[in-house]
């Protein structure tokens, strides 16, 4: 009788499965006993190819080898990941693997992994699907008495299979068009586009180009404050025939637009009695609903400041590793009708725990009972809402305590009844001026007890001072106040999360409005991606708690406005296509017909790039504040230049690959220099930093900050009259000033100069600030410095730089010698760490014992052992990268970190690169997949 091979998604999740069937013997990379094998993938495992006949060197993009569109699609390995896709294709390829389960995450990607793997290894056994709703061991086992068949998973499996290519077309298409566009006039100027990318993108450039816009206009209020005989209340004045103009988003019925006459309604009513009519009315507040993944995001991101990358991974984990929550990858917010018994079970065993008053309270009043609001098959999607699970938390990290809290507050508060309150709303009329005041009692805390002090501290309405029936109350102050029109808020993650999820207000048509109500832009499971993604493609940057969109995201924006390729910067792409891939999912639409649509999508983004001359791409350009520094004229914004009105000069807005922000252009032009200014990038494709300046003739040219000839024998003394000295000079005990271009001496300037010391700002692309410079002159050395990348090899550096003969050289920390210190003596033996109380962070794969948070790293528990000790370990640091708790937490469960960017390589180029370890423990880099 031959085996099934189960494949999982994650290592974790093999061995979770392998813990719920029971009795499996461990090897290197799966688990075997008589019935089955499992073993599991490493998140994707193959990506799509591009064709060799397409395949040129980035950097040589042009529209000759465009549109990309293959007969059919090749897959690819992944290169870090080709050992896990060899392990699984031997599996296989195994003669007594007779059928394979899809135990891959539950969900159109998970589909797709499983998907691919099979189409590469040409699998011809039958295949069944497991679909799972939490990872604690009752529901693996129900799910395998429970397997879905291939047949009712090929509808999935088509949308999976189409999303992945159709965003694989128009992403390599578009981008690969915007870059050979915007590398017209020479350069390499990579512009990426995105089918959901984008689209997101102009979410937020069209609300920066609103505040730009915004012209803020005077307005006031009045304020009275009432005397009655139990005491004083506030109110506000306000307009009763005040009626909303369309159009008009300003108007408010308490705002008064002219100064004279707030005032002359402040002397008409000052000190005059009041008449009070007033009415109360009963109001209900219904608890919110459950959570889905975005909302979740949405909330954590407001309530803590996590992003929504932190939070995906923090529900993750509650999920798979510590099986608490159930599976957070929803866009549904209601359980299934025939889940009341489960949810029953779920409050038994939160009786048990710190939430045990809700908990017993609801199930005491039975107030689980059938309810469309919670329980509605017809709201749930592939899953249900994300809930608590039957297994009590224990051992949670403080981020992860504050999530499950999150979500276990929202569960018990939905089956609470809604919370009471008496309204009151009190007109005071003096002189015929209405004011009006309003204040709110709760009459029933309802599912507002289950949040307790919480609530109350979020409830800014005041109690109103009781007025007796015919009362006639004084006016005791009437304040005008003034104030200014805002411009809209930018987004921030949450409110971000918000739009993406409502792209559907956007969009005319009914039916797209209605599939983009449901998935919007993007998946819950892919929008903190999408977000992470324009945060490292310079697009956006992140600005305290806002985001705010870069030139770059201004100028692709502009250039598909120019294109009029509006099915790029649209939330209409989006909601068309995903409304087609849903009815694909149900069966409702041909794989075929889709894939022509998107075909014919591709080849007009193309021809459209195609017939378009840079200098021709319109857009609503401004004007910098600035005049030009050659003729005094006024200087105009277009698609690729800064250009004066009246004479020849102009500024290229994009300088070796970086575009310049128009803030940076305008002190260039004002001061003469800017910077220094990083993210540029050399013809080789090296990355350096530099400041600019107006060379001869006002052409901008790069300077590093230590260009020996920068002040020769002609140049005039630079005059540091008010500024503050920053130390002694080493040379000759004159005063060190910030020079512009470098920190000099002040006789290091001018012709008559008599000495020779300066340093620069930006010494072989490490910026030098000037706190350091003044350590280096009082102590003789700076702290050290981590981004030095050498020139012979272009590898990156540390060192110190210290006064040595007058001017300053490098200084390099000792190398260690093998068991000896800096100073060459036997070096003492570390002090074992005492882990007692420590919190475990996970299971070490070496040895089976406990990984703990040291000083020294990520160590597992039996390090420390005399002999034979665990040599695991995960560093802090890797490749200049910090390792965050977190990240390390989502190694040690899921085999991978998240994607982290701040990778510096041994050349000195920064790199983006997942961290995932294998079935040994070893710890290796695995890349994205390239464009």
């Amino acid at each position: 009788m031959g085996k099934t091979l189960i494949i999982a998604e994650k290592p974790s999740v093999a061995g979770d499965i392998s813990k719920a069937l029971g009795k499996f013997e461990k090897n290197a990379d799966f688990y075997e006993n008589d019935q089955f094998v499992i073993s599991s993938a490493v998140g994707h495992l193959l990506t799509i190819a591009v064709p060799e006949q397409f395949e040129v060197k980035r950097g040589k993009w042009t529209f000759a080898n465009l549109p990309v569109i293959p007969p059919h699609f090749d897959l690819l390995p992944i290169e870090k990941n080709e050992a896990r896709l060899k392990v699984l294709v031997k599996l296989i390829k195994r003669k007594d693997i007779s059928a394979l389960v899809n135990a891959c995450d539950a969900g159109r990607e998970g589909e797709l992994i499983f998907r691919y793997i099979v189409q590469y290894a040409k699998a011809r056994q039958p295949i069944q699907r497991l679909w799972l709703q939490s990872m604690t061991p009752a529901a693996i086992r129900d799910g395998f008495t429970h397997l879905r068949t291939d047949g009712e998973m090929i509808p999935l499996a088509d949308a999976a299979t189409c999303r992945s290519e159709s965003d694989w077309l128009i992403g390599i298409n578009g981008t690969r068009a915007m870059t050979a566009f915007n590398s017209k006039t020479g350069g390499f100027h990579l512009t990426t586009v995105g089918r959901v990318q984008t689209p997101t993108l102009a979410i937020l450039v069209e609300r920066e180009e609103k505040i730009k816009k915004f012209v803020s206009r005077n307005y006031w209020e009045i304020h009275g404050t009432f005397g009655a005989e139990a005491g004083e209340y506030a109110g506000r004045w306000f307009d009763e025939k005040f009626s909303k103009k369309e159009g008009d988003e300003q108007s408010r019925p308490e705002r008064v637009w002219e100064m004279a006459r707030a005032e002359e309604i402040q002397k008409k009513c000052l000190g005059k009695p009041g008449i009070v009519t007033e009415e109360s009315k009963p109001t209900t507040s219904m608890s919110p609903q459950l959570y889905d993944l975005t909302t979740l995001q949405r909330e954590a991101n407001g309530r803590f400041g996590f992003s929504a990358k932190n939070t995906l991974g923090l529900a993750q984990a509650l999920y798979e590793k510590h099986k608490v929550l159930t599976y957070p990858r929803t866009d549904s917010r209601a359980l299934p009708e025939d889940y009341l018994e489960t949810v029953k079970t779920t409050l038994g065993m939160l009786a048990e725990t710190n939430y045990r008053t809700p908990a017993e309270t609801i199930l005491k009043n039975g107030w689980v009972r059938p309810n469309k609001r919670i329980f509605n098959n017809a709201k749930v999607s592939d899953h249900f809402a994300i809930i608590p699970t039957l297994i009590a938390p224990k051992a949670l990290s403080d981020p992860e305590q504050k999530l499950y809290d999150l979500v276990t507050k929202r569960f018990l508060a939905i089956f609470y009844p809604a919370a009471e309150f008496l309204v009151t709303t009190r007109i005071t009329r003096v002189e015929s001026e209405p004011f009006k005041s309003e204040g709110k009692v709760m009459v029933n805390a309802g599912w507002l007890a289950v949040y307790g002090k919480e609530a109350a501290e979020s409830d800014d309405t005041p109690t109103l001072a009781p007025v007796k029936p015919n009362e006639t109350v004084k006016t005791e102050k009437i304040e005008v106040e003034a104030n200014v029109t805002k411009p809209p808020a930018r987004y921030s993650e949450a409110t971000l999360l918000g739009a993406m999820e409502g792209a559907g207000k956007l969009i005319d048509d009914e039916e797209l409005r209605e599939a983009m109500s449901e998935k919007g832009l993007g998946t819950p499971a892919t929008r903190a991606t999408i977000i992470e993604g324009l945060l490292w493609e310079k697009y956006i940057y992140r600005n305290g708690k806002e985001l705010q969109p870069t030139a770059k995201a201004f100028s692709i924006i502009t250039l598909l406005r120019g294109l009029e390729i509006p099915q790029l910067c649209s939330p209409e792409l989006t909601g068309e296509w995903e409304f087609k891939l849903n009815l694909m999912a149900r069966g409702k639409m041909k794989r075929d017909e889709f894939m022509k649509e998107i075909a014919d999508a591709t080849r007009d983004i193309v021809a459209k790039a195609k017939s378009h001359e840079s200098d021709t791409v319109p857009g609503d350009y401004g004007k910098l504040n600035v005049p030009c520094p050659k003729c005094g004229g006024e200087i105009l914004e277009n698609y690729k230049k800064f250009q004066c009105q009246k004479c020849d000069f102009s500024l290229w807005k994009i300088v070796a690959s970086r575009q310049l922000e128009i803030s940076e252009v305008e002190e260039l032009i004002s001061k003469g220099t800017v910077g220094p200014l990083q993210g540029f990038r050399s013809k080789q494709g090296f990355p350096f930093a530099a400041i600019i300046k107006m060379g001869a003739e006002f052409k901008p040219e790069f300077d590093f900050g230590n260009d020996k000839n920068a002040d020769g024998g002609d140049a005039a003394p630079i005059d540091f009259t008010g500024k503050e000295p920053l130390g002694k000079c080493p040379a000759c005990g004159a005063r060190v000033f910030d020079g512009g271009m470098n920190y000099i001496c002040e006789k290091a300037t001018g012709p008559d100069k008599t000495c020779k010391f300066k340093t620069g700002k930006i010494i072989l692309q490490q910026p030098i600030e000037a706190a350091q410079v003044k350590k280096m002159l009082e102590t003789g050395k700076t702290d050290l410095l981590t981004k030095f990348i050498s020139k012979k090899n272009n590898r990156a550096f540390k060192a110190f730089l210290v006064i040595k003969d007058g001017g300053t050289a490098f200084e390099f920390e000792p190398r260690e010698k093998k068991g000896k210190t800096k100073d060459g003596t036997p070096r003492e033996p570390m002090p074992k760490i005492d882990f007692t109380g420590k919190e475990s962070i996970g299971k070490c794969p070496k040895c089976g014992g406990k990984i703990f948070d040291t000083e020294q790293g990520y160590l597992c528990e039996n390090s420390q052992k005399d002999s034979k000790s665990c040599k695991f370990k995960i560093g802090k640091t890797i490749l200049e990268q910090p390792i965050e708790l977190a990240q390390a937490q989502k190694i040690l469960a899921d085999g991978k970190s998240d994607l982290l960017d701040k990778f510096i390589s041994k050349a000195g180029k920064p790199f983006p690169a997942y961290l995932v370890m294998d079935a040994k423990g070893k710890i290796t880099f695995d890349f994205p997949p390239r464009e």
